[in-house]
């Protein structure tokens, strides 16, 4: 998505048609707008300041508002989960590597402490990363459900032109 555009455009007729067929519910827009890849012109202005009264975006909106944006188009929150969990698992059984050797060595600090503590670490980095492939899951079905088109071809007809989803 381009940088600093607004929400105003002026589109070509096959560009709505597109974006009106498509089955989605919950829309995001501004994603919506480019995904067709139609190519587009942005006209560059001086923006004014605002004349009266506030915008009624706060953080908290802008954050739902990226939030959503981030979700409609990217898996990558989710598939950030099984990375986290596999490396909170790689750090527990290096931990727990550590504690052995450190056993080995100086002797028991304190008596149980550190083998809890390298099996949760363990048990919740594996939890975390299949939670991180359920959701991989999840997003692939949500891919499906969109039922957006995987391409637009456009076909010309002697002096007509036609858009095929």
């Amino acid at each position: 998505m381009p940088e600093n555009v607004g929400d105003y455009r002026l589109m070509d007729r096959r560009v709505v048609d597109v974006i009106k067929s498509l089955p989605e519910k919950d829309r995001f827009m501004k994603g919506l707008f480019c995904w067709p890849g139609f190519s587009n012109i942005t006209i560059e202005f001086v923006r004014l300041e605002r004349a009266s009264g506030d915008t009624k975006f706060n953080y908290w909106s802008l954050w739902n508002f990226a939030l959503n944006g981030i979700t409609s188009f990217s898996s990558v929150p989710v598939r950030m989960g099984v990375y986290l969990g596999l490396l909170i698992s790689l750090f527990a059984f290096v931990y727990g590597v550590w504690v052995v050797c450190k056993t080995l060595i100086t002797g028991v600090d304190v008596p149980g402490c550190a083998s809890i503590m390298v099996a949760i670490l363990f048990l919740g980095g594996v939890q975390l990363f299949f939670l991180g492939l359920l959701g991989e899951y999840i997003g692939r079905i949500y891919k499906e459900v969109k039922n957006r088109p995987i391409y637009i071809v456009k076909k010309t007809i002697g002096d007509t032109v036609k858009d095929h989803l």
